[in-house]
């Protein structure tokens, strides 16, 4: 069965060009203009995802989310204008899956929902882990695929879908380089594009959120034409 994405977003544009996207890749999708009205609906019929625009009249996505999460634990992947770290760290940290920033390409966009849906499915009871989900564990650094759960010395580092699997590429091979286009593969599915600044500021992100949980953390290695690495010996 194909799976139901609810869309909450005051723009009517994205509302439209956003569904008939998600629809020509076989979901089903609800439209919703703010939080308030898409919490009458989504407490009574909850999708498999829902899409969640922050900045809206009524009611906010940071209060529809906190208010969503009494009840379901629905994935959810942010949509907003708004591109401030602080926002992004609060949001992951409510329970929100992802986090993408206006104006977007409706082809990532797409990307970060199968993403997000792949692992809620497998977060699933009963689901049967692959040797993909088992621990990635690097000195101080601790990844949990299945969970989608990063710690480093035992403090949570709240990640987006695709820090994480930035991350886990990087992890999975210490000492050895990956250049952006592997990062490309690693993080977006179906050869999807995104020029290298993309990937750039990614990494930037990465070694911010690190640094707010560890000041001497210089574990990703930047190789000045070449790419990035995960240090072998990680303290």
């Amino acid at each position: 069965m194909s799976a139901t994405i609810a869309l909450v977003d005051d723009d009517r544009n994205i509302l439209t060009s956003v569904s008939i996207a998600l629809e020509a890749e076989g979901y089903k999708v609800r439209t919703y203009n703010d939080g308030a009205e898409a919490l009458r609906h989504l407490t009574q019929q909850m999708p498999d995802l829902v899409i969640l625009d922050i900045k809206m009249p009524r009611l906010d996505g940071m209060e529809t989310l906190s208010r969503l999460r009494r009840v379901s634990q629905v994935p959810v992947i942010f949509l907003t204008s708004k591109d401030e770290e602080i926002d992004e760290v609060l949001g992951l940290k409510m329970g929100a899956d992802d986090y993408i920033t206006k104006p977007f390409s409706q082809r990532l966009l797409i990307e970060r929902i199968k993403a997000v849906l792949r692992r809620a499915e497998a977060n699933r009871p009963g689901a049967e882990e692959t040797s993909s989900d088992k621990l990635v564990v690097r000195g101080a650094l601790t990844l949990d695929p299945a969970r989608h759960r990063c710690t480093w010395n035992g403090e949570e580092v709240v990640l987006t879908v695709t820090e994480f699997l930035l991350l886990d590429a990087l992890a999975q091979r210490p000492g050895h380089v990956k250049n952006r286009d592997q990062l490309m593969d690693a993080a977006y599915d179906d050869n999807v594009y995104v020029d290298d600044r993309t990937i750039d500021s990614h990494i930037k992100r990465l070694r911010k959120k690190f640094k707010m949980v560890d000041d001497n953390f210089d574990s990703i290695e930047t190789l000045y034409g070449v790419g990035y690495r995960f240090k072998e010996q990680a303290a």
